[in-house]
């Protein structure tokens, strides 16, 4: 058993720390100062987002828009676009599942990333 204690985890602000990772999820902790947001994003995962501590502001791509303190969980499917602004300080956790999602690099074999690098390449060229 491995366990945590979100609220007192010495974390600096916008450098997530990964708790955890199996071979079915990733758990980040995360801190934002006030003011800050996670801008319009997207993983390819499942996104979980708890509020642990503070406030903040969560919009997706589809218009959906919440605010709320400690314990609101939301869920994104994966890919979908979204923001979580900070309205105070706040300490978020996430939960990404599967991990890796499809399509994630982490999720790639070397051949694969060797092929997306040079692919890229040249397209910059």
């Amino acid at each position: 058993m491995e366990n945590w204690d979100l609220s007192s985890l010495k974390l600096k602000p916008r450098l997530p720390e990964i708790l955890s990772t199996t071979d079915s999820a990733r758990a980040i902790a995360l801190d934002l100062a006030a003011g800050e947001e996670l801008g319009d994003h997207q993983v390819h995962e499942r996104a979980w987002v708890l509020v642990v501590d503070g406030e903040v502001e969560v919009s997706s791509a589809t218009g959906q828009s919440v605010t709320g303190g400690p314990g609101l969980l939301i869920q994104f499917p994966p890919a979908e676009r979204h923001a979580v602004s900070a309205i105070s300080d706040a300490r978020l956790l996430l939960l990404l599942t599967p991990w890796p999602g499809k399509d994630h690099p982490g999720a790639m074999t070397i051949q694969e990333k060797l092929y997306v690098r040079r692919h890229a390449a040249k397209r910059a060229q």
